[in-house]
């Protein structure tokens, strides 16, 4: 099944309704962030596969948002998506809220991420937000090209590996051979030494001791 639009409000960490919800601070951790980041990455990547970029309605569009002010829930998840899919970012029509971060820290995102859109309570009165408009351009998937190559790469290296290990084998198995028809012929010498020392103690005479008897008179 394919759609000709679709609005995804990912599951996130709900960050950005600490203004109203003070629990959050200290009911989330960064392992929480980083599960959601994962799920919403999987998300956004089932939506993108789901969308018809052919539709002759106007489709072949889609709205990341979360109630999340994390980069980690924002940025990077649909940095993500542009290395994964043949999508581009387009602008979301809106005339408020700050654009998204093209880096933070040591962290660069792809220009276009400037399109999409942050919403701050302490700036524009509401709960924290992100919002970012895709389009989806084709069914093409980036990178699995580039996987093949590697696979079929792989693939040569494990059969050169192959060969050259059974050069090592072969020459081995000659050495063994030559190893033992060495230790053949020396066992045999030695056998042939032991029957000739045998030979010879057979060919010695035993001396012959006279024995002389004593008579004694009666």
């Amino acid at each position: 099944n394919s759609f000709d639009r679709i609005m995804l409000d990912a599951p996130c960490s709900g960050l950005g309704v600490i203004s109203r919800d003070p629990s959050v601070k200290v009911q989330r951790t960064i392992p929480d962030v980083k599960r959601c980041a994962h799920l919403q990455k999987e998300l956004l990547v089932a939506a993108i596969d789901a969308l018809n970029h052919k539709s002759k309605k106007g489709g072949g569009y889609m709205v990341y948002s979360t109630c999340s002010v994390a980069v980690a829930e924002n940025e990077e998840v649909v940095n993500y998506l542009l290395s994964k899919r043949d999508v581009k970012i387009v602008d979301a029509g809106l005339d408020f809220g700050k654009p998204g971060f093209t880096r933070f820290e040591h962290k660069r995102f792809h220009p276009s991420l400037a399109l999409t859109r942050r919403f701050y309570p302490h700036v524009h009165n509401m709960d924290g937000f992100y919002v970012a408009k895709i389009q989806k351009l084709s069914d093409k998937r980036h990178g699995e090209a580039e996987k093949k190559e590697e696979e079929a790469a792989k693939e040569a290296a494990g059969e050169t590996a192959k060969a050259v290990t059974a050069e090592p084998k072969a020459e081995d198995k000659k050495r063994s051979e030559k190893k033992k028809k060495r230790v053949k012929k020396f066992r045999r010498n030695e056998d042939n030494d032991e029957q000739q020392v045998v030979r010879k103690k057979s060919k010695m005479s035993i001396p012959n001791v006279q024995v002389q008897k004593s008579t004694k008179k009666t």
